[in-house]
């Protein structure tokens, strides 16, 4: 009741964050990736995902938990610094709980097994 479930997709400057749990939704473009990785400038990608987590949270809720989710330049997988970086990009944008998933897009209740999974 407290708590509100994000699905977090990182493209090459953009960001889109669904709540699973309330329907509301944001999307912004900038600039933070680098031509090697979805994200490159951490400080300015974190900012980004502080935005949209405070759009679409659920007004009182006192937990955020995230799924986060590189779509692009992920190719052979992810590297362990780049899972770190993704992991703490989400925590610094206020999630209490983050799961780093690569594969194909999640609807709603698979974004919830992931976190109950881990």
């Amino acid at each position: 009741m407290f708590t509100s479930i994000l699905y977090v997709r990182i493209y090459v400057d953009r960001i889109v964050v669904k709540n699973t749990s309330g329907g509301a939704s944001a999307e912004r473009t900038a600039s933070f990736s680098h031509r090697r990785a979805v994200v490159g400038d951490f400080t300015a990608a974190q900012a980004l995902l502080k935005q949209l987590v405070n759009e679409v949270r659920q007004g009182f809720s006192l937990s955020v938990q995230v799924v986060i989710h590189p779509m692009e330049r992920i190719e052979g997988g992810l590297s362990q610094i780049e899972e770190r970086a993704l992991r703490e990009l989400a925590i610094g944008a206020g999630a209490t709980r983050v799961v780093v998933w690569v594969g194909d897009p999640l609807d709603d209740s698979q974004v919830a097994a992931r976190l109950k999974e881990r």
